[in-house]
């Protein structure tokens, strides 16, 4: 049994544990399960419970006494018996089966929709009748009071099998291309049919002609393509529950057009079924990755159960919090939630096995994962895991196993543990240890600043109504550990923290002026109002004309100036704080590099190449070159070098070499780039000067070559 927690909701999954193999016999399986811990808790429900290769659709007959599965290979139906928790019969089938009902309180009378448009009629001693539908059909519902069973496909037509007649009637002929879904209401039996255009059509089978029509698709928000209906589910006579092939799920109350209740998924996946469970108010509803259990008046999730492999089609137990999950795997998965319903009848002992299990701890989903970054594992020299099996890349790091962490942790760190022991001794004796004065104070005892920030914006909070009805982060359970743990502390010594001071003093300046200005209006108000008094009392012309400034006009200029007074304040802390931050990347660096003086190994061979371009002075991007006193013996000296380190170095230093791109200091992201501006202009003043130096040569020539018009030469005839 394995135990999961979602939204305070425990989710009991009976099917978990590991198996063992089927070719082994029943002593040594008992002997093999008694050997490993995780049997002790593991739960076989049902004896048999699976498939040969996946299973496809699973039902609960009506009398709630026989689970009916089918699944493959070779194409099967299978019937347990809840009485004795162990499988009852077991058919085989010619076709794989897409659909089937069953129209008996019991496993007596079976439908079964087959993938090769055959429909197949069995009774308790096996098949009674095989007959061939005109197209390929994808569901069917079966109407009792008439005795008819509705079949839809590839197609307009709903096709019509009376069964007491044992004939086809006249078909209802749609609207649409084609029919994905169909339901009968179970109070008035009202046919309802899904399209693919987006509609559903209802039919009355007493006048047979279509009630109404209604668009779906129409009211779906954010969606380019019209999706299809591929789910249908009432859950009394007006309420109904549509699925789509985008992932939505819509409530409506057949009397109205626009729906009650629209959920998104968020998987973009199709709605493979729904179900209702009246006595909680949810609504279940199954796509390939997940079972989702939400509220059906508010939306709110309730639960969910995620897939390994893909979900096929699963069904529920009225009045009782249990289900079952029909998947592309051997296994059909049994579920139990207590939150919605009791245990059934013949399983009645599973409300005290939970109750047991609910004084234990209850299992994590990532309890055997640890979350490291990508600078932790640098430090456990990891980064070569990167890639494999071992690391599970999520969000800004990874998940890895926490038996390799602890081994990798132990290896780099052997006296973590005993720094951790005397961290843990300390914390008790300041624990129980209390001081002589008690001291009631309201800040905690790490990030006092940060928590005085907060309880200042609460005690003065903004205009906006969002913000005035936000929680308190200091009362808040997630954030309890920020203002305990000493992990947690801000470090003010920290390059980020230097780097956003000049910001963070500026905006504590900003409102320390407005809080200034809020405590000051109002005295400014009374003496604005005493001056509009007595200028109404006075006969002057320059008030008459207007010639007299305003207070406004007098504080707009001391205002103008404190701001350019705070801007270059404000520039000057920011270059100081960039400043330090470079002086200290340098000092840094430069101990780096004369603590890698001595070469141990390829990568240290490969460092003073490397460090060639990357230590380039940023400030005049000079280029500069390194050569050695004997030119022939450094260059053999280089070639030596290079060729002792492996070839991946021999490729890094060289792509360092020659490319433009270089790293600047320690922190990831950080590079710097050199390229020319005006490459034209220079590109054509190197084609002067070597056209200057083409004519020099030339004349050069002219004045060194004798003329040969003293030598006589005899003419040659070449006839």
């Amino acid at each position: 049994m394995f135990v999961n927690e979602v939204n305070d909701v425990k989710i009991y999954n009976l099917s978990a544990g590991k198996s063992v193999p089927d070719w082994l016999t029943d002593r040594r399986k008992r002997s093999q399960l008694m050997k490993k811990v995780d049997s002790r808790r593991q739960i076989e429900l049902i004896q048999d419970f699976d498939m040969p290769g996946v299973c496809t659709s699973i039902r609960m007959s009506p009398d709630q006494q026989y689970i009916l599965a089918t699944g493959t290979y070779k194409p099967r139906v299978k019937c347990f018996e809840v009485s004795n928790l162990s499988i009852k019969f077991e058919r085989c089938f010619d076709s794989e089966v897409t659909t089937f009902e069953v129209i008996s309180d019991d496993y007596s009378k079976m439908v079964f929709l087959q993938c090769d448009r055959y429909v197949e009629i069995h009774a308790a001693h096996g098949r009674h009748y095989r007959l061939r539908i005109p197209r390929f059909g994808r569901d069917m519902k079966y109407h009792k009071p008439s005795c008819d069973m509705f079949i839809v496909g590839v197609g307009r037509d709903i096709y019509r099998l009376n069964l007491e007649r044992g004939q086809f009637l006249q078909p209802y002929e749609s609207d649409a291309s084609c029919l994905n879904a169909c339901e009968v209401n179970p109070e008035h039996h009202l046919l309802v049919v899904g399209t693919k255009e987006g509609t559903v059509e209802a039919w009355d089978p007493r006048t047979k002609q279509r009630c109404a029509t209604l668009d779906v698709a129409m009211k779906l928000p954010g969606v380019k393509e019209f999706p299809s209906v591929t789910s249908l589910k009432c859950r009394n006579g007006l309420h109904m529950g549509v699925g789509t092939a985008s992932g939505h799920v819509l409530l409506y109350d057949i009397r109205a057009r626009q729906p009650l209740l629209i959920k998104n998924h968020l998987n973009n996946l199709p709605i493979k079924r729904l179900a209702f469970n009246p006595s909680q108010n949810a609504v279940y509803s199954l796509d390939e990755a997940t079972l989702k259990l939400w509220d059906e008046q508010t939306g709110k999730q309730i639960a969910y159960v995620e897939s390994t492999t893909s979900f096929n089609d699963f069904c529920t137990i009225p009045d009782s919090g249990m289900f079952f999950l029909a998947q592309e795997d051997v296994k059909m998965l049994t579920y139990y939630v207590p939150a919605m319903g009791p245990a059934p009848r013949w399983c009645s002992f599973l409300d005290n096995l939970t109750e047991e299990i609910e004084s234990e701890v209850v299992e994590n989903v990532f309890d055997d994962y640890q979350f490291i970054t990508q600078k932790e594992l640098a430090e456990l020299g990891l980064e070569h895991l990167i890639g494999t099996n071992l690391l599970k890349g999520y969000m800004h790091g990874y998940f890895m196993n926490v038996r390799l962490y602890n081994k990798a942790k132990a290896v780099v760190e052997p006296f973590a543990f005993d720094r951790f022991r005397k961290e843990k001794v300390r914390q008790e004796i300041e624990s129980e240890r209390k001081s002589r004065l008690q001291i009631e104070s309201k800040l905690p005892k790490v990030n006092k600043e940060l928590a005085l920030k907060i309880m200042d914006e609460e005690a003065n909070p903004s205009n906006s109504a969002k913000q005035r009805n936000m929680p308190s982060l200091l009362q808040d359970s997630r954030f309890k550990a920020m203002f305990e743990n000493t992990d947690f502390a801000v470090s003010k010594d920290a390059e980020e923290y230097r780097l956003l001071a000049p910001v963070l003093n500026r905006l504590d300046k900003s409102k320390a002026k407005q809080l200034k200005q809020r405590v000051e209006v109002a005295p400014v108000a009374e003496l604005h109002a005493d001056e509009a008094n007595a200028r109404e009392d006075s006969d002057n012309d320059e008030d008459l004309f207007g010639f007299e400034k305003s207070d406004a006009e007098e504080s707009s200029g001391d205002e103008g100036s404190s701001d350019d007074e705070d801007r270059r304040e404000y520039v000057k802390e920011m270059k100081q704080a960039y400043k330090q931050v470079k002086i200290q990347r340098d000092e840094e660096e430069q101990q780096a590099e004369n603590e890698d003086e001595e070469p141990d190994g390829p990568d240290d061979y490969v460092s003073p190449l490397a460090n060639v371009n990357i230590n380039k002075p940023p400030a005049n991007m000079s280029h500069f070159k390194l050569t050695a006193i004997d030119k022939d013996q450094g260059s053999s000296e280089l070639q030596r070098r290079i060729k002792q380190v492996s070839l991946q170095d021999r490729v890094r230093v060289m792509s360092n070499l020659e490319s433009q791109v270089t790293n600047v200091g320690r922190s990831l992201g950080n590079r710097q780039m050199t390229f020319e501006v005006n490459r034209e202009k220079k590109s054509q003043h190197f084609a002067k000067k070597r056209e200057a130096e083409l004519k020099k040569h030339r004349e050069e020539r002219r004045g060194i070559v004798r003329p040969i018009k003293s030598l006589k030469l005899k003419k040659v005839n070449f006839k």
